[in-house]
């Protein structure tokens, strides 16, 4: 089983609502964020990075989401972890994306806390350590970060970073799949198959299975014909 990837949609701020509660215009806005105002940082960074307003412009979304991220703007803390992840408007390096999500874990983000999470499990930027992925899975998912649950699941079930534990897995596959993630669908579709962690139930297999299939995820598909498939 595979955990999901990373976060990689950076923070879009509502421009409405943020010139409501500035009562500015983008010129105002930058001369706001000129003064340093964390807010109008960031909103600044957003209007570069989404092109609202101005022209975008990628290394001045990263050059105003670092003045707000160092002010501890969560979301801008977030955004600057991604740009350095993917390399958006500055030099990609993981080591920075690592440094900038632990900020936003650390202040509570559970988008940050599960893309932490990934770092540690895939080794990049930080020495590959499951036990400390889990840690910040499990944070993410205890504020219901579908990605998070999912991924906690495949650890149980697979025993990485913690004992293998099939009903745990089963217990983090349902909260993912009842938030509609088609892998943890049929994850939790094959514990009801195999009866692993959960009693043998070919109904809820069936039907765990048909809303992974009915999302398109193909190897759902294959395993409903073959469960549909007359003995």
């Amino acid at each position: 089983m595979v955990l999901l990837a990373y976060v990689q949609v950076v923070r879009e701020v509502n421009m409405k609502k943020a010139a409501k509660r500035l009562s500015v215009t983008i010129q105002n806005l930058r001369k706001a964020a000129e003064q340093g105002d964390a807010e109008a940082q960031f909103s600044l960074g957003s209007c570069y990075d989404e092109g609202e307003g101005v022209r975008v412009d990628k290394s001045l979304a990263v050059k105003w989401y670092r003045k707000a991220a160092e002010q501890g703007i969560v979301e801008a803390q977030f955004n600057l972890g991604i740009c350095y992840e993917i390399g958006n408007g500055v030099g990609k390096n993981v080591v920075e994306a690592v440094k900038w999500y632990r900020r936003a874990a650390e202040q509570g983000d559970a988008d940050a806390q599960f893309n932490l999470g990934g770092c540690y499990a895939t080794g990049d930027g930080v020495g590959r350590n499951m036990v400390e992925a889990v840690k910040w899975y499990r944070k993410a998912a205890e504020q219901g970060h579908t990605g998070a649950l999912y991924n906690l699941g495949v650890c149980y079930d697979e025993g990485e970073g913690v004992r293998v534990d099939q009903s745990l897995a089963v217990k983090w596959y349902r909260m993912a799949a009842e938030r509609g993630d088609a892998d943890a669908q049929y994850n939790l579709a094959a514990c009801y198959h195999n009866g692993e962690g959960v009693r043998k139930n070919s109904v809820a297999a069936v039907k765990w299975c048909r809303k992974a299939a009915e999302q398109g995820l193909a190897v759902a598909k294959e395993g409903l014909r073959l469960m549909c498939k007359p003995a």
